[in-house]
């Protein structure tokens, strides 16, 4: 290699290592913010539910089943959402799906029964379907691999915030009970849903679908960028759509997000009440809930410095999703308080560490074309443990009148996870693709 080319790759190089931090400054504190309300929305309801249910006569099975029913048609229009994403580009789709799903979430204030309650979480769950594999699949068209895991990180990072912020600010929502007429958990879901609406505007005017779009970066960083990118995909297996679903390693992974996600919303959606049986206040209950995810928050980000250096994406699935487990059988074996709030820690911290090690794999080994409605595919699918893993929790609730029961349900899905994990590396081994 001559000097003059070597000093074209050093200014490539730069260029793209520039052009990559001027776009995490830009788009990632938007996206994790969206995000924030986003699984704020989907947990929020486990606070409103500690005065929601008797003011509407929910039991813990109908407040489950509702909480779940979101996921029904989140999963049914979860990839066609997609593939309009691929379509229509990311900036205008992300901002429609913000829009409609603020508003859904805070009309759930409306709800005057198990039935309406129902109905307006299965429309919000249809709003907002397509967000989270959007954005995945919006990162990947503009952070190289390098890059993607900590940028990653950092977005899934306003998962464990939104339950750190989320638990104080739903009990001081609370409080407002009685102000205007309205109920406090009516003021908590109004005032934590329309901010999205907010937020979808804002990427409509902050938001590039591709860095080739982006006026805010240098002429030689957007081709720096695009053609670390282009270079990346086209040494991808060549995939479509319709070949990414017949994977046996997308169904592996959809298998895996469905019991994850039974333990991760299992314990989002009913944590406040499992508070609630160890004598605490509202307001208690929103600083105490606040603490595991808290530590869990800052375990996360170091492990994804680890996986950033290791990239054992499968192997660090497994650990974490075994650690999540074990946090669960812990804090059934030993219930006093203390000790179960170590239990529940421990399990947070493996759960909120899965989805950076789970979400940086199937962009291993599919292409663009096949990732918008493959990675949808695998949430679609893996979701549909949201509606499972809410309801279960509260029929196993009303049968032994224990969370007990619900908690080790979840382990033993996190163990299924954990085993899967496994299978899939012995797969991935096989094909020769991807990281272990």
């Amino acid at each position: 290699m001559t000097a003059l080319t070597t000093e074209k790759v050093l200014e490539q190089d730069s260029a793209e290592a520039s052009a990559c931090r001027k776009a995490a400054i830009r788009l990632v504190p938007l996206l994790a913010l969206a995000y924030f309300f986003n699984y704020l929305d989907r947990t929020n309801v486990g606070f409103a539910a500690l005065t929601m249910n008797e003011d509407l006569g929910l039991t813990a099975s109908q407040f489950g089943f509702a909480a779940g029913i979101f996921y029904v048609g989140y999963c049914l229009f979860e990839v066609p959402s997609n593939l309009a994403l691929y379509r229509f580009g990311a900036r205008r789709w992300l901002a429609r799906i913000m829009i409609t799903w603020g508003f859904f979430s805070a009309c759930t204030a409306l709800a005057q029964g198990a039935t309406s309650y129902s109905l307006i979480r299965l429309l919000a769950g249809i709003a907002e379907a397509g967000f989270f594999p959007g954005v995945i699949f919006f990162l990947s068209l503009w952070f190289p691999a390098h890059y993607r895991t900590r940028v990653m990180a950092w977005f899934l990072f306003a998962i464990p915030v939104s339950s750190v912020l989320g638990g104080p600010l739903s009990a001081a929502m609370l409080s407002m009970d009685g102000m205007l007429g309205f109920a406090g958990w009516q003021w908590l879901l109004v005032l934590q849903g329309l901010p999205a609406c907010f937020l979808g505007v804002l990427c409509l005017k902050i938001l590039s679908d591709k860095p080739a779009d982006a006026s805010w970066l240098t002429a030689e960083e957007r081709v720096a960028l695009q053609s670390a990118l282009d270079a990346e995909h086209e040494a991808k297996e060549s995939h479509s759509f319709r070949q990414s679903i017949k994977d046996v390693r997308v169904w592996l992974l959809a298998a895996i997000l469905f019991s994850y996600i039974i333990g991760i919303l299992g314990i989002g959606v009913w944590l406040p009440q499992i508070l609630k049986t160890h004598n605490l206040t509202t307001t208690q209950i929103g600083w105490v809930s606040a603490v595991p995810y808290l530590i869990a928050s800052a375990a996360m980000l170091l492990w994804a410095k680890v996986l950033a250096r290791k990239r054992r994406y499968i192997l660090h699935l497994a650990i974490t999703c075994a650690t999540g487990a074990a946090g669960f059988i812990f804090s059934v074996v030993y219930s006093d308080f203390i000790l179960a709030m170590v239990g529940l820690t421990i399990a947070l911290i493996g759960l909120s560490s899965v989805r950076t090690c789970f979400y940086s794999i199937p962009s291993t080994f599919l292409s663009k074309q096949a990732a918008a409605g493959g990675i949808a595919f695998i949430n679609a699918v893996g979701s549909l443990g949201g509606l499972v893993g809410p309801y279960a929790v509260g029929w196993l609730k009303d049968y032994t009148h224990s969370f007990s029961a619900g908690l080790i349900a979840m382990a033993g899905m996190l163990c299924l996870a954990t085993v899967l994990t496994l299978v899939l590396m012995v797969v991935v081994k096989k094909s020769g693709s991807g990281q272990g």
